[in-house]
């Protein structure tokens, strides 16, 4: 079988570290066990780390501990290089990074709690859901 590929939006990485219980904890946990591929671009990682460490302050983790999370996602995805742009094609521009580095590593899933904010990301065959609806979709929770 196929591995699945995915593409995480920030948001969910902050609500992993806000909370270790939940949808996007558990997602976070699953990274790196071969259920999934965790597809990366340098603007996607620099996006991550400049929000995170942004709201710190709102965080109950420090920063150390953030910066471990990002060395981890970033030891244990795949790195791609983005040589085109599809902007603008979403409302939001910072979303649009999230949008490329799906399309660029031919990525089936992105998640993100922003859903509607990637209306039209279904014409690249993509699907956006939350954390939780995809890990059903996985059958890691029902």
């Amino acid at each position: 079988m196929r591995k699945l590929n995915i593409v995480i939006d920030t948001n969910v990485i902050y609500t992993a570290l806000h909370s270790k219980r939940g949808a996007s904890s558990k997602l976070l946990s699953l990274v790196g066990t071969g259920l999934f591929e965790i597809h990366l671009s340098v603007p996607l990682v620099l996006e991550y780390e400049d929000v995170l460490l942004r709201k710190n302050m709102s965080l109950p983790v420090t920063k150390d501990v953030i910066s471990e999370v990002i060395d981890s996602l970033c030891a244990l995805g795949h790195h791609h290089e983005i040589h085109f742009l599809w902007r603008p094609y979403l409302r939001d521009p910072k979303d649009e990074l999230v949008l490329e580095i799906a399309v660029a590593s031919q990525s089936k899933y992105i998640i993100t709690y922003n859903v509607n904010d990637f209306t039209g990301a279904e014409e690249f065959g993509i699907k956006v859901m939350t954390p939780k609806e995809f890990l059903q979709e996985i059958g890691e929770i029902s």
